[in-house]
């Protein structure tokens, strides 16, 4: 079964430069980079902790207590919708506007509204965790938020980047193109 959130299309990596969406359907979302491997692993490990809650599920259920397999199969299907979740984080893109996907919130910012994308050497936090270190945050200026208020949407040292600079760079490039491609009417 394909897993169509898990990597992102490989026609950003085969794309032109010029060109920041290069598929067919502009309006479908797409991520300008593939998840890094600290995301994934994490996800991975998610993953392998709810199947290990379905063998738990499946030995109650033998053992005689449906109730209590049913609340195993429950906190199953949890942890596999919050493993989902994690690897759909990040930032998509397509004609409507970028999108930044959160663990709990999504906020989405049409591209008429976007001034500029700007890459700004500053503290950034490590793996989403309270520790800052300094790198490298890719921001969007908006018409009605000042630089500050809104946070970065890509940074060189969260789970997608840490340690893959030059696909920071590649999607930092396609979030610029894209902000040239749109009109902002």
């Amino acid at each position: 079964m394909p897993l169509p959130f898990l990597t992102a299309d490989r026609a950003f990596d085969e794309a032109a430069e010029d060109v920041a969406l290069p598929f067919d359907d502009r309006d479908r979302w797409r991520r300008p980079y593939r998840p890094g491997p600290w995301r994934v692993g994490a996800a991975a490990l998610v993953l392998l902790l709810a199947s290990y809650v379905l063998v738990a599920a499946v030995i109650i259920a033998v053992a005689g207590t449906l109730s209590g397999a049913a609340v195993c199969m429950a906190a199953a299907t949890v942890v596999i919708l919050c493993a989902l979740r994690l690897l759909r984080m990040g930032v998509w893109v397509s004609a409507r506007g970028v999108r930044q996907v959160g663990f709990f919130v999504t906020r989405t910012t049409p591209w008429k509204r976007v001034v500029a994308v700007r890459t700004a050497q500053q503290p950034v936090r490590w793996l989403g965790l309270p520790r800052t270190v300094q790198g490298q945050a890719l921001t969007l200026v908006t018409a009605d938020r000042a630089p500050g208020d809104v946070p970065p949407l890509l940074t060189t040292h969260n789970a997608d980047f840490l340690a893959r600079t030059e696909a920071f760079t590649r999607a930092t490039a396609s979030l610029n193109l894209g902000t040239d491609e749109y009109p902002r009417t």
